[in-house]
């Protein structure tokens, strides 16, 4: 009987410091995911310029008006769908209709990538961003996700 009470002690305490450690190493990846992408925007702001875009491509339209809804993409812990709005023929916004919140650190880690990943996309006029450091796998689905929104709206 002993020897049962002390497995079942033995299991409890293992499954409570694996809980804690889980939880504290979430907290800091989420950290380091910040403060990696901070420092990598900075250096990136401060040592290269984006080219100057071309007068046909300002002016020339490249998709449809419209919103567009983009296919369900799997960002391994849950999925990635986005709805892209065409205004003047240019992308304007992106909308996150799906995307990994179900965990802790999936809500910290996408909270803190998806403003950066639409920023990019407008900016790129394109599915095709640099994604966001520790958040590879929602950015592989967004790009994913609105590479198909976009290819419905293309003209």
């Amino acid at each position: 009987m002993m020897k049962k009470i002390a497995v079942t002690v033995f299991v409890l305490i293992t499954f409570i410091i694996y809980s804690i450690h889980q939880r504290t190493e979430g907290n800091q990846a989420v950290q380091r995911v910040a403060s990696s992408a901070s420092a990598a925007n900075s250096t990136n702001t401060t040592t290269t310029s984006p080219p100057a875009p071309s007068s046909s491509q300002s002016s020339a339209p490249k998709y449809k008006d419209g919103s567009y809804t983009g296919a369900s993409s799997d960002a391994f812990y849950g999925y990635v769908q986005v709805k892209a709005t065409i205004s003047g023929g240019q992308l304007t916004d992106v909308s996150f209709l799906d995307y990994p919140q179900d965990r802790a650190n999936s809500i910290a880690i996408n909270d803190y990538a998806m403003p950066i990943l639409k920023q990019q996309a407008i900016k790129a006029q394109s599915a095709q961003v640099d994604g966001v450091s520790g958040a590879t796998d929602t950015s592989m689905a967004f790009m994913q996700s609105l590479g198909d929104a976009l290819k419905q709206a293309k003209l």
